[in-house]
């Protein structure tokens, strides 16, 4: 026995399989579960675990379960009534750790429905991309009771570096939408100035670097402009969809608190014209492309 609690892991993706595997690493015993039935073999075959029978077997047999998919939509649908799901087979006392980037409202309402089962529900939306899930360095933003917090953080200091309580349940996931709406941002200026630059005459390279110490460094300058971009890789792991996906509710937070925010807007609307236009599919470094496009001109590969 290793004193830690089963550990139940829904959503082996890009980001799931390496944080699954990071609780694995710090001696959590872990369940594991996917619509692809053949993605959890394949986890526990290469990375450890067992991989669940259903989803109610996995709520019956954890104390805690952390749920990491595309959107609240799905987080809805393992939660939902009926004889294979979450919800059938969660033991009352469980914990049940939302780090989906999804909705805040619709997770405050899961968490209710978790309640009356009789457990308690929390959401933990990441920050760093697939690299920093790899080294378990991920900033986790969490929003719910100060208990559920407290209990969950071991579990999660396996999973990333920098653990920031925000508030009450959905308070995570609306700070994680805000977040990527300043990333968003700063991507799509620098590129902007990378394609003016270039027609100016100045080297995309030599603007990534003077901008790096500079004070238009940022995030996308730091991580992206020369790895996926100069490269013409755009392969970050992060998809375009779920960029779009994570604008949308942020602007719409602030509908719902009424702020206007009309660069937010504007920065959601030219995300998802780029989605339009490249298609479903695509890496979010790809929206470069889009730019490139509207100018007329492509940024000169390294």
């Amino acid at each position: 026995m290793t004193g830690k609690p089963t550990v139940g892991f829904v959503g082996i993706g890009n980001m799931g399989w390496p944080m699954a595997a990071s609780l694995i690493r710090a001696g959590y015993t872990v369940q594991v579960a996917d619509t692809r039935r053949a993605q959890a073999d394949n986890f526990v075959q290469q990375v450890g675990g067992y991989a669940a029978d259903s989803l109610a077997a996995l709520g019956a047999a954890c104390d805690v379960v952390i749920t990491m998919l595309p959107a609240s939509t799905q987080v809805a649908d393992v939660i939902a009534d009926g004889a294979d799901t979450l919800l059938a087979g969660l033991k009352p006392g469980s914990l049940l750790i939302d780090m989906t980037s999804g909705q805040p409202g619709v997770t405050r309402a899961l968490a209710e429905r978790v309640a009356a089962a009789g457990s308690r529900m929390i959401d933990a939306p990441v920050s760093g991309g697939v690299s920093r899930a790899k080294t378990a360095q991920l900033a986790i933003m969490v929003g719910g009771d100060p208990d559920a917090i407290a209990r969950a953080r071991p579990v999660l200091e396996a999973i990333g570096s920098s653990i920031l309580p925000c508030g009450a349940v959905g308070a995570g996931q609306a700070m994680k939408a805000l977040n990527n709406l300043v990333s968003a941002g700063g991507f799509l200026i620098g590129i902007e100035a990378l394609l003016i630059g270039q027609k100016f005459g100045l080297d995309p390279g030599l603007m990534t670097d003077v901008l790096n110490v500079s004070t238009g460094m940022n995030n996308a300058t730091q991580k992206k402009f020369r790895q996926f971009v100069l490269s013409r890789g755009f392969d970050s792991g992060f998809s375009l969809d779920l960029m779009v996906k994570d604008l949308s509710i942020a602007t719409g937070i602030g509908k719902d608190v009424g702020t206007p925010a009309p660069f937010a807007a504007l920065c959601r609307e030219m995300w998802a014209s780029a989605l339009a236009s490249l298609g479903p599919g695509q890496d979010h470094t790809a929206v470069a492309k889009f730019s490139e496009l509207l100018a007329g001109l492509e940024l000169a590969a390294e």
